[in-house]
């Protein structure tokens, strides 16, 4: 079952649509306007993946509305990490595609190799760690019982290998956008 949106919120909705727009290349669709706590009004804009599903973005105003951390996880005292949005890539090149975009618009990118799935890094305007991942290889009933073992233990083992990590940083990266 695909979803039909997620949504977070902003502080910056310029940067933030930026960000989604140009650096992930998602299409604004729609927006919703409503009223918010009687004298305010949200946003709630909704941007195409590339697949029909969407990705959102609420943009809060209200005078009494406290100050807010929009990172899902460090607002929350987590690593950047825990809490994340990943995207689907169709294929390695495509994920070079996206790497090379994302480091065009300015974005420092890790690149990090699974063993089942390959991932890149990088974080939006509000701080949300956002990735585009592929699956390099298909599970097996052993993976799905491993997992299961893995989910029950009481003090799982812990796997001591680390996985290969490579770091793109903008600054050092051909400005031409792809």
């Amino acid at each position: 079952m695909g979803f039909h949106h997620v949504a977070i919120a902003t502080r910056d909705l310029d940067a933030t649509h930026r960000f989604y727009t140009e650096a992930m290349g998602f299409r604004l669709e729609r927006v919703e306007c409503q009223p918010y706590m009687e004298t305010g009004f949200a946003r709630h804009l909704f941007y195409d993946t590339g697949n029909g599903e969407m990705f959102a973005v609420w943009d809060l105003h209200h005078d009494e509305l406290p100050d807010f951390d929009p990172a899902i996880s460090t607002g929350l005292g987590l690593p950047a990490f825990v809490n994340h949005l990943a995207f689907a890539a169709p294929d390695l090149d495509t994920l070079d595609t996206y790497k090379d975009r994302w480091l065009a618009h300015g974005h420092d990118v890790v690149r990090i190799d699974h063993g089942w799935c390959t991932s890149i890094y990088a974080n939006d305007p509000n701080g949300v760690m956002v990735e585009f991942c592929f699956s390099t290889r298909a599970f097996t009933d052993d993976d799905r019982r491993e997992a299961d073992e893995l989910r029950r233990a009481a003090a799982p083992a812990v796997n001591k290998v680390e996985p290969p990590i490579e770091f793109f940083e903008a600054s050092k990266h051909d400005a031409r956008v792809p």
